[in-house]
């Protein structure tokens, strides 16, 4: 199981760095190298000679570079020898104006603090990993007499065993539904397991021992329970040999419905072993890690085995990694990795990393017990890890094929809409509502690189000048709260929030709408372009206008055409499920919600005792008494909310 060890670093709010921590801050002013070793060499004077983690700081305060040391003083004042650092990092130094140091008990701490604080602030000197998704993980609730088995993502908040991580959602997904089929274990949510009078579909196609009727008794789906456990856990080959056994039983008493049953069960089993795209049979919990480099480009690729199962694999693509030893990237994508997720007992590389015993410890505080890494040099481990390599090298070909081809498109994108350079951010708006209600505008982003999720943005409609089912006014809404937070929060235009380009879903009336908008900004100087379905309005022929009036389209095929369509659908995609959410929240609101200091538990409590919210509203205050836990002071609460009068 995974810690979260996030560390708001203006707090450091991780006990395990409290104690014997010291923060200094020291301010240079000259824009050139010599004022950077100035204010570093000013630090180095305050520093003490222990462990810690120091963050360099430009002028603005943003943080450049995020380090830790054994000995703070000798690290840190290594950076005022301009003489020995590479050109990059003395470009790193001629931009720091100030210094944070922290201090802490341990190197060990000092790694793990260091990853967090890369997560969170994403330095441009750091080695970046750039997918930083979470992970999704088998949960099998405990707190239920017949539990569930689910994906989780996120903070592992509800009690329960988790088994991962796997490598992608279709990995977790493709298990479960074995898993279903193997354990007949239920999924359905508790309110719906508890509104349930007779079976659903999955019981009918054997995918649930469908407990919620009384199919099976709390005994026997504990069994089940026991025995998804066992096989989770690693105990694969003990579930498969009790199946066969049950059957064997079941066909020499001539009960072969049941034999035929358990038949399926096994086949399931047979299945998810089978499914494996490695053998990793007899390694028990164990990552594999392998680096491939080419023409400055770094792969990575990650195996993970669990109870001697694949579990899946993923690429990844570390950024910010010229000029670094290959085993240096490999040990800051490790640190950063196992931040979030839990370390097994057993990891593999592929080459040396030069403090191997310092992540082995920090590793190991996180995940509560000994951590080992290692590189096989023969056997089935060894194979494994030439595996890994070989993936990792296809991986990156795919990558660098890709980026050639993306990076083409992106030229003609930027030669078609007379951009000096290939746009960093494009932004594309939609607007989602029916007639007016629920009504929400959405922006999603995109970079050289694809979507920048974690950048994507709703608002919801809620100017009352804005007339419901009005998308010209809700366009001009949305850009003016959008451009009046990015004038507030970043003037200077250099934080790489402001779009390189602005795409909106709509013709000349939602253009000219988004222009005066910003007109009344004072903004005048982005490239907007409306983007309309053209005649009968037929994707593949879209309309593409112009602040200046003029329009142009693009060829059928053109690969621009499409990537356009791409983000544009994406726009639409996410604006339609942002308004789906908000119409469900609707739906299932009452004028209870309204009424302050009433909470979930009150709110059916009179609903329970009262029958309608109309009725609770007709009320007297000795009829809201007579509800459960509604005192006299809660029941004047309700009376005076609706009768404001007296």
């Amino acid at each position: 199981m995974a810690r979260k060890n996030a560390v708001p670093p203006d707090r450091q709010s991780s006990d395990r760095f409290n104690e014997g921590r010291a923060t200094f801050t020291l301010q240079g002013s000259r824009p050139d190298l010599e004022t950077g070793v100035t204010a570093i060499r000013d630090v180095v004077k305050g520093l003490p000679s222990r462990p810690g983690v120091y963050r360099m700081l430009d002028a603005r305060g943003d943080v450049l570079y995020v380090g830790k040391a054994r000995v703070l003083k000798n690290r840190v004042s290594n950076y005022t020898q301009i003489d020995r650092l590479p050109i990059r990092i003395q470009r790193m130094v001629s931009q720091t104006r100030s210094m944070t140091i922290v201090t802490t008990n341990s190197e060990a701490e000092a790694l793990l603090l260091e990853a967090q604080l890369i997560k969170r602030f994403r330095p441009p000197y750091n080695v970046l990993l750039r997918d930083d998704k979470s992970f999704p993980f088998i949960l099998l609730r405990s707190d239920h007499a017949f539990p569930r088995i689910t994906k989780h993502r996120g903070a592992r908040k509800a009690k329960g065993n988790y088994y991962g991580p796997f490598a992608s959602a279709g990995s977790v997904n493709t298990t479960i539904n074995a898993l279903q089929k193997l354990f007949l274990l239920r999924s359905c949510t508790d309110s719906f397991f508890s509104r349930r009078d007779r079976p659903c579909l999955l019981y009918q196609i054997k995918r649930c021992s469908a407990p919620c009727v009384g199919r099976i008794d709390q005994a026997g789906y504990e069994e089940l329970i026991a025995e998804a456990r066992d096989f989770l856990g690693g105990k694969n080959q003990a579930v498969q040999r009790k199946l066969e056994e049950q059957m064997q039983q079941a066909s020499e008493a001539l009960d072969f419905e049941r034999a035929a049953m358990l038949r399926d069960r096994l086949r399931a089993a047979t299945f998810i072993q089978g499914s494996q795209a490695i053998n990793a049979e007899g390694l028990g919990d164990a990552d594999i890690f392998a680096l491939a480099s080419k023409g400055g480009h770094i792969a990575i690729q990650a195996f993970f085995i669990r109870g001697g199962q694949n579990w899946g694999h993923r690429a990844f693509f570390p950024s910010h990694t010229d000029g670094l030893d290959e085993d240096a990237i490999l040990q800051s994508f490790m640190a950063q990795f196992y931040e979030e997720v839990p370390a097994p007992k057993l990891i593999l590389v592929d080459r040396a990393i030069t403090e191997v015993e310092l992540l082995c410890e920090a590793l190991g505080i996180n995940a509560g017990g000994r951590v080992e890494i290692s590189v096989p040099q023969r056997g089935d481990r060894r194979r494994l890890i030439e595996q890994a390599s070989r993936n990792a090298i296809e991986a990156l070909d795919r990558r660098l094929a890709e980026s050639g081809s993306k990076a083409k498109v992106m030229r003609e994108l930027a030669e078609f809409f007379d951009l000096s350079d290939i746009p960093q951010r494009i932004e594309v708006y939609d607007n989602s509502h029916i007639q007016g209600t629920n009504a929400l505008g959405a922006m999603i982003v995109a970079g050289p690189d694809g979507f920048l999720k974690n950048q994507y943005r709703k608002w919801n409609i809620k100017r009352p000048e804005t007339a419901p089912g009005d998308d010209f006014a809700m366009m001009r809404e949305v850009f003016s709260r959008r451009f009046a937070r990015a004038m507030e929060d970043d003037p200077e235009r250099d934080k790489g929030t402001w779009p390189d380009l602005v795409l909106i879903d709509g013709g000349k009336g939602q253009l000219s709408a988004v222009r005066e908008a910003l007109e009344e900004l004072g903004i005048e100087d982005l490239l907007l372009v409306g983007v309309s379905k053209g005649p009968d309005r037929n994707a593949g022929r879209e309309v593409f206008h112009f602040i200046d009036g003029s329009e142009r389209t693009l060829p059928l095929n053109s690969p621009v055409l499409f990537h356009l369509q791409r983000m544009r659908d994406e726009a639409h995609r996410f604006a339609i499920g942002a308004h789906r959410d908000k119409r469900s929240r609707a739906i299932t609101a009452s004028p209870l919600d309204e009424i302050p200091g009433i909470g979930p538990a009150r709110k059916r409590a009179l609903l329970l005792h009262f029958g309608t919210a109309g009725k609770v509203r007709a009320a007297s205050i000795e009829d809201l008494q007579c509800a459960p836990g509604v005192s006299a002071t809660v029941a004047q609460l309700i009376y005076d909310f609706y009768h404001p009068g007296g």
